[in-house]
């Protein structure tokens, strides 16, 4: 079963069942069940998913003990160090996971381990833009002014990039910048990644700010077959891959604390960091696998070699209320005519 929005867990309620695992997802299913799929054929382990677009972290804290979860998935960062914080995770030390999982994606106490990377990339029209590199700094140029598409300044996703930026150059630095990015916006941010690749296509801004695996997911898009044409009028641009490279953030996962089937939980996630999960991320999901070595799908070799940006997120994920303050301070979700 999966229960959608904040659907009731009543399907939840066979919580200790045996050979079950209960999960609870910020992750849409769609991008999920392959894994899960999977997991229960190896294992004969069943899934159950709760999928929340919000609010996951303080309904598993309102159940407390009697709480379903036994593991958390989710994307971002930011909400990895929210779980830990709310104190809804427990400690987790498996000699699998840490071997594939190396230690700059994961908890030092083994609180949350990262699953797969994704770069924070420019969309840039194959028509209208004749270069080949960038850098995020050159968004604030002057040359690019009223053709740039973005989504809410407010998103996690661009948080976490602005937050980067303060984390490089400081608050100041990474304010004047801000302002001019948004000088160059070619109308009020809006939509989601893939709708600033459909802004590209329509000849209403020559570049936008995405996430790697939507030019996947658009380029595959069988349902919506428009979306294989917004992708095609677009090239990946990695920012800042000559010097600090292109900023990174991850998809994770956590064993909830007071999961009732912790034996279970665990064998999922040392399956979630395994070669084979590493593979189906890869393949289904157009993501980076975190496992070294692991083989990106000939989808996403095709967009590019990423470099990522060093940095390490957790020191990132510091400047994320600044950035959250700053985003509101410069106006940026009110367009650049504000």
């Amino acid at each position: 079963m999966i229960a959608m929005g904040v659907a009731s867990s009543a399907g939840l309620n066979a919580a200790q069942a045996e050979g079950t695992v209960n999960v609870y997802s910020y992750r849409q299913p769609f991008l999920i069940q392959p894994l899960l799929d999977a997991f229960t054929e190896k294992t004969g382990i069943d899934t159950e998913v709760l999928f929340l677009d919000k609010g996951l972290e303080d309904r598993i804290a309102a159940e407390g003990e009697n709480s379903p979860a036994d593991v958390i998935l989710t994307v971002d960062i930011g909400r990895l160090i929210n779980v830990e914080e709310k104190g809804i995770t427990q400690t987790v030390d498996s000699e699998t996971i840490n071997e594939n999982i190396p230690a700059e994606f994961r908890d030092p106490e083994g609180q949350w381990f990262g699953l797969t990377t994704r770069g924070r990339v420019v969309y840039a029209s194959k028509d209208r833009v004749e270069q080949d590199t960038i850098t995020y700094e050159e968004l604030a140029d002057p040359k690019w002014k009223g053709k740039i598409c973005l989504r809410s300044g407010q998103h996690m996703y661009n948080i976490a990039l602005f937050a980067s930026m303060i984390a490089h150059h400081g608050e100041e630095k990474a304010e004047e910048w801000m302002k001019g990015l948004k000088a160059n916006l070619a109308r009020k941010p809006n939509g989601n990644d893939r709708a600033q690749a459909q802004g590209i296509y329509s000849g209403e801004c020559d570049l936008g700010i995405g996430n790697t695996y939507y030019v996947g997911k658009m380029l595959t898009n069988e349902e919506e077959p428009e979306q294989k044409e917004w992708a095609n009028a677009i090239k990946v641009l990695f920012p800042n891959s000559e010097e600090r490279g292109t900023h990174v953030n991850i998809s994770g996962m956590a064993m909830a604390k007071h999961a009732p089937n912790r034996e279970n939980a665990l064998k999922l996630m040392e399956f979630l960091a395994s070669a084979e999960a590493q593979s189906i991320y890869a393949e289904e999901n157009f993501e980076y696998p975190v496992l070294p070595g692991a083989e990106v799908s000939e989808m996403v070799k095709s967009f590019g070699e990423i470099k990522p940006d060093s940095l390490p997120l957790e020191e990132i994920a510091k400047h994320r209320k600044a950035a959250s303050e700053m985003v509101d301070r410069v106006g940026l979700d009110e367009g650049p005519e504000s």
